[in-house]
């Protein structure tokens, strides 16, 4: 293990030059005999010993330097592991870390923890294991323009509401407001989603790479632009899912297995975040061995008990009214 350490930070010190091969994770408890002063042990795992007397030659700058960069690694890595962050796996994920200066490591976790943000170390552990941009980023001309974007321009209402958000979509804290953002808010609105607050998982997302392309994939179905935009509209979330793993599966099923109009979908686009093999297809074939056709909504939505009862109502030679949301066609036998 000690060898590895060694290998690993070592290969890391040379200008331009950033491989990380994978590796388990790493403690201080796993060197405790090592030595982190700046060369002043052959056991230091950061630089290889001093070469003999008759090698060396005065202290130069550049040796200077090699030792200040050896103690900032050192400190950064005693600072992240009394915070729970395992400093060598982040550097294999993020290697900007490295030349980041403990300073600044610091600002973001102090700004991000304490109020009004207020972060608990748990909270924040998360955010840096799924965004470990947070603590390479600019305090003042990045981090704090994204939280106040999110506050002033997207509307979140308290530090509480911030807080879920960013749980909910770290990816948020790398994004730059003026190229993404901002731009992805203003497209959002365009579609008359109202309410970008409720949303916010969306901002981090790219208009020309995921957005616009689902919606394109609906007006290849034939829908026009509007009616595909008032799906998005209706149910924002369609926006996440898959286009190959979801919409197109979905779909084949609809129109194929369940003989059904791909209209439907724009009165119910809720249809694409039901599971097919454990929600969708199991009550279809529940309706076709009954002979019965449920509105998607009725036949997806409603509970087992409130589904099963569904189905009753349809056999009986009673059927609801038409205007009922219980409304079904009995299929001939």
């Amino acid at each position: 293990m000690q060898q590895e350490a060694l290998s690993f930070l070592s290969s890391t010190l040379p200008p331009h030059h950033h491989h990380f091969p994978p590796f388990s994770r790493l403690r201080l408890s796993n060197f405790p005999s090592l030595s982190f002063k700046p060369n002043s042990s052959p056991s230091s795992i950061f630089f290889p010993p001093n070469p003999p007397d008759s090698l060396s030659s005065a202290p130069s700058a550049a040796a200077s330097a090699a030792g200040t960069l050896e103690t900032d690694i050192h400190e950064k890595l005693l600072y992240l592991d009394t915070l729970g962050i395992d400093f060598l796996t982040l550097l294999n994920r993020h290697p900007p870390l490295l030349s980041s200066p403990l300073s600044a490591v610091k600002s973001v976790v102090d700004y991000m923890t304490t109020p009004p943000i207020n972060f608990s170390l748990p909270d924040l552990r998360r955010l840096v294991s799924m965004c470990p941009e947070l603590l390479t980023s600019p305090l003042t001309s990045h981090t704090i323009p994204v939280i106040t974007f999110l506050l002033r321009e997207v509307g979140v209402d308290s530090t509480f509401d911030l807080r879920q958000a960013l749980r909910r979509r770290p990816r948020l804290l790398a994004c730059s407001v003026d190229l993404q953002l901002r731009p992805t808010l203003y497209f959002l609105r365009g579609l008359g989603i109202l309410e970008p607050r409720r949303h916010t998982y969306l901002l981090s997302c790219s208009v020309e790479g995921k957005l616009l392309p689902r919606i394109e994939f609906f007006e290849r179905l034939g829908f026009s632009r509007r009616s595909a935009a008032a799906m998005f509209k209706r149910f924002p979330q369609l926006f996440n899912y898959s286009i190959g793993e979801n919409y197109e599966p979905k779909l084949n099923y609809l129109m194929g297995e369940m003989g059904r109009d791909v209209r439907e979908v724009l009165e119910f686009p809720q249809y694409f975040s039901f599971s097919l093999e454990n929600r969708i297809k199991p009550r279809h074939v529940a309706c076709a061995g009954r002979g019965v056709r449920l509105p998607l909504a009725v036949m997806l939505k409603t509970k087992e008990d409130g589904f099963r009862d569904a189905l009753e109502v349809c056999c009986d030679s009673s059927p609801p009214l038409k205007t009922s949301r219980l409304c079904c066609v009995q299929k001939d036998s």
